[in-house]
Order: structure tokens, then sequence, then C-alpha cells
């Protein structure tokens, strides 16, 4: 089940950050090179402890599919966890004795835009511990880092896709770990 997008404005005072949806104001003790991955999907994970007849969901419930326990497309946690709830309600509504429990972020993708090329295959003959780039098969050079854990496709157009993080904070550190090295990878442009 999907979440609708919040559009409401939002301020956390303990990080000192702003946030509309998803795209936080920058703050650059955190954010030091300027850019911050917006977040595109986030995949949650609720366990609603009780048997489900499916064929009577799909049949009574609007908007359902075969997967009950899945909540993806959400732009923020909050959102993914608020969509797991209002899921749960649903259930429990149509006389499922549905429960609420170790809802869990499954995975976090993010993207951002460093606004310049990168020359991938000199990226990936000096890190090729971490990155492999087959151009025939894919366009993006797959950046598998180990600390966080995040797989990054990086594309020459200097798009970025982050996945894989439990967190945003992983995604942002992610980020801030591999734009040093895409700054020296630059592509020249004449």
């Amino acid at each position: 089940m999907e979440a609708q997008g919040l559009n409401q404005y939002q301020v956390d005072k303990t990080k000192g950050m702003a946030e509309e949806g998803s795209h936080p104001v920058v703050g650059l003790s955190k954010h030091p090179s300027g850019i911050v991955p917006t977040l595109q999907n986030i995949v949650s994970t609720v366990n609603l402890d009780c048997k489900l007849d499916l064929k009577a969901i799909a049949l009574k419930a609007r908007n359902s599919e075969y997967n009950p326990k899945v909540c993806t497309g959400a732009k923020s946690e909050e959102q993914s966890r608020l969509a797991a709830r209002k899921y749960a309600r649903v259930i429990q509504k149509l006389g499922f004795p549905a429960k609420f429990k170790d809802f869990k972020i499954q995975n976090i993708v993010g993207s951002c835009d460093v606004k310049f090329p990168i020359r991938l295959e000199a990226l990936v003959v000096s890190h090729c511990a971490f990155s492999s780039y087959e151009p025939e098969i894919f366009p993006g050079l797959i950046y598998r880092m180990k600390q966080p854990k995040i797989v990054l496709l990086i594309f020459v157009s200097g798009k970025i896709v982050l996945t894989g993080a439990k967190a945003r904070t992983e995604t942002y550190e992610a980020f801030e770990n591999i734009y040093p090295v895409l700054t020296g990878f630059r592509k020249n442009q004449h």
C-alpha cells in the first residue's frame, strides 16, 4: 500500500534542520558537500500478528495487492510508519484481529546530482575493490561501499542513486564519503 505525499512543513529542533517533505534545508555540518540526497522510496515491514485471508482482503479492500506485510513508496520514515498503521487499521476494519508489531524500515533509496560529469572508467580502475562498471550491460558504475553498507549507482552525468540504507543518516553519510572521490574523477569539459 502506498503512502500519499505529505506537504507539511516540519522543524526538527534537535538537529537544527528544517524540512518540507523529505527535502531538508542544507546544514553544512552534516552535509559539507552542500548536496543532500533526496529520499525517493522507503520500504518497511510490519507484523500484523494474525492470519490473513488474502482473497477476502482483495475483494473487500480498495487499492489492495497480494503483499500484506510490505509498505513501499513513502518519501520519509514517518510517512512509511503512518501508511503501515493505516493499512493495519484497514485490516482491523475488515474484521481481522490485526496488531502493529515489529515495524521496521527495510530499505531507503535516495538520489542526488553532483552537477558535473564523472570519469567512470578511471573511477572503476582506481576503486576496483568496491566498484564494477560494464556500460554494455548497465550505464551506471555500481559502487558497494563498506561503511556504511550502501550501494551507489553512479552515472557519467553526475546523477547518483543510493540504496540499502536502514536510516537516512546512512544515505547522507555514504554520499559525503563518495563526494570527494567523485570530485577527483570530474570529467574536464572543453
